[in-house]
């Protein structure tokens, strides 16, 4: 993949042949290996899934891009997106379609899969009047039907269709004033 071999180096080292023992007080545990996988909470963990997605990121966007799809693919960590823009719902509906199943059979090549329940579809519009795409429906590729939602809460911030960004405003500014309560209440007491 291009890295440089000192990095493949220490990361093969890192997770091989680890070993701890738990201390209190004056108690100290047996030696156990621990060369399983690095914690969720480790500062390696967003290093070692981006090298490993990398690549799996650099497959799906050349695939997309030879099947003349055209989306946007936005990576955190384990959290991502796929961006289809497009006046037609039908089409972007089946940019989607193809996008989703495209990713979910190259993540199962890399030994990952895509949890269905947290998947979620939104459209942004800017009629004026009520809007109701219909639904996205992923069965045939082992995915859920997925209906669109009228808001959507991504990485701390929340949207609506319109764009209009009042309920992430309320949000935090009610957030806001509750704390501030919570906070009088508790510099009151002893």
């Amino acid at each position: 993949m291009g890295l440089n071999p000192k990095v493949t180096s220490f990361f093969a080292d890192f997770l091989v042949r680890r070993k701890t023992n738990y201390m209190w007080n004056d108690f100290s545990s047996p030696i156990y290996e621990v060369n399983v996988r690095v914690g969720q909470e480790s500062a390696l963990s967003p290093i070692l899934s981006t090298l490993y997605l990398s690549l799996l990121l650099y497959i799906l966007e050349k695939c997309l891009k030879n099947l003349n799809i055209s989306v946007s693919i936005i990576s955190f960590v384990d959290d991502g997106l796929i961006i289809s823009q497009n006046k037609s719902i039908d089409i972007s509906n089946s940019q989607l379609f193809y996008s989703y199943n495209i990713l979910s059979r190259l993540l199962i090549k890399f030994g990952l899969n895509i949890e269905h329940s947290k998947t979620e579809t939104f459209h942004f519009n800017k009629s004026y009047g009520t809007f109701n795409p219909p639904p996205l429906n992923l069965s045939s590729i082992g995915g859920p039907i997925l209906c669109f939602k009228s808001s959507w809460k991504y990485l701390g911030f929340i949207f609506n269709q319109k764009l209009m960004f009042h309920q992430h405003i309320d949000f935090y500014l009610n957030k806001a004033i509750s704390m501030v309560k919570y906070m009088k209440l508790l510099g009151s007491s002893s």
